[in-house]
Parts: structure tokens; C-alpha cells; sequence
């Protein structure tokens, strides 16, 4: 039975466009395959803490046994690992900033990059045979041939870290052009969700 990995960063609610598109994704996903399975993380609203020293101590301790100052080091780190695990599928919704990524999702990929985890000695990652849908929300136009496409940090980014840990079969749909005006977003959103239609057929 196939199961998602439902996650948003932006720390906005009701008025976040990234949220609502990956919500109505998962929702008609749902209804197309009833079988499938969910879980859902909100790090916006509930952020995973950077990694700290205690953290980088633990991860690369080559010991069997984590010393008692470093016990429950990488709890959360080993939680949100389970969770990409468990998943066949993942759903992200992650908006631009400042032409990168929330500084809440970067935490968040510094929890689940780990050796021997996600990724082994000889740099190879361990997450295969999954699927990724990223869900990207943009106050301008950063595509291939526009004015503004060497500032997007954001999508060559998040294809190399996840691609990384394993993860290279990657979508990614970006609502573009949303502070240009109420067409334009509208023109953009509308897009998205045509294509979120499409690849709930074909995903």
C-alpha cells in the first residue's frame, strides 16, 4: 500500500499559496487512490531545530553505543529519517526566499542528510525507488530563458540534496509571478493545478 509524505514549510497559513496547492494535491490524490496512506508534517507551524554540536557529536560517533551525553542527540533526526523510510511518495510544499529556501526547510534537510542513514561512506544515497512532488510558491519568474534564472537557488538545490540522499525521480511545480498582480496569480495557480491533474494520472 503505497504512503505519502505530506510536508509544508511556509510558516504562513490560510494565505500560503504553496499550502493550499499541496493540500488540494493530496486531497485528489486521495480520492483517486482511497488505499493509500498519509502522514503529514507542518514545520512551518512546527519547525525542527538546526542542527547543534550534540548533534554533529552523535552522528559521525563510530562507537556501538552513543555515550550518556549524547543520548537523545538524534531523536528528531531519526524520526524524520523513519518518516522519508516509510514513504513511497512525497509531497513538498516549499516557497521561494530570497531565492532560496525557508531557513525552517533547510533545518529540516540538515536533520535528514546523514551518514550511514540517508546516504553511506561512498556518498551514495539510500532513499531509492521514491517519488517526489516539490510545490514551489514565487513572488517572480525564475525559469530557464527569464531575466531572474540565475537567482533561483531554490530548484537546483533541492534536485542536488534530495537527488543526494537517493531521491532523483523529482517534480517540481512552481506557482510563478504571484506579486505581479491578481491575474497573474491566477494565471499561475490555475497552471499548477492543471498540471498537479495531470500527474495524478500519470504519477
Amino acid at each position: 500500500m503505497p504512503h505519502i509524505l505530506h510536508l509544508d514549510s511556509s510558516p504562513r497559513g490560510s494565505r500560503s499559496t504553496s499550502r493550499a496547492l499541496t493540500k488540494e494535491f493530496v486531497s485528489d490524490w486521495i480520492q483517486v487512490h482511497p488505499q493509500d496512506t498519509v502522514t503529514y508534517r507542518d514545520i512551518g507551524k512546527y519547525p525542527v531545530p538546526p542542527v547543534d554540536e550534540s548533534w554533529i557529536a552523535a552522528a559521525f560517533n563510530k562507537a556501538n553505543t552513543l555515550p550518556t551525553e549524547l543520548t537523545g542527540a538524534l531523536t528528531i533526526s531519526d524520526e524524520l529519517i523513519a518518516e522519508l523510510l516509510q514513504a513511497d511518495r512525497y509531497v513538498f510544499g516549499v516557497p521561494m526566499y530570497n531565492f532560496s529556501i525557508p531557513a525552517n526547510f533547510k533545518a529540516y534537510i540538515d536533520q535528514v542528510v546523514r551518514i550511514h542513514r540517508t546516504f553511506n561512506a561512498a556518498w551514495e544515497g539510500l532513499l531509492t525507488n521514491k517519488k517526489m512532488l516539490i510545490v514551489t510558491s514565487r513572488g517572480d519568474s525564475y525559469g530557464e530563458g527569464s531575466a531572474l534564472a540565475s537567482y533561483d537557488f531554490q530548484e537546483p538545490y533541492l534536485r542536488t540534496v534530495f537527488g543526494f540522499i537517493g531521491i532523483t525521480d523529482i517534480t517540481v511545480f512552481h506557482a510563478e509571478n504571484l506579486n505581479e498582480g491578481k491575474d497573474s496569480r491566477q494565471q499561475a495557480i490555475a497552471q499548477v493545478r492543471h498540471a498537479m491533474q495531470q500527474l495524478i494520472v500519470s504519477w
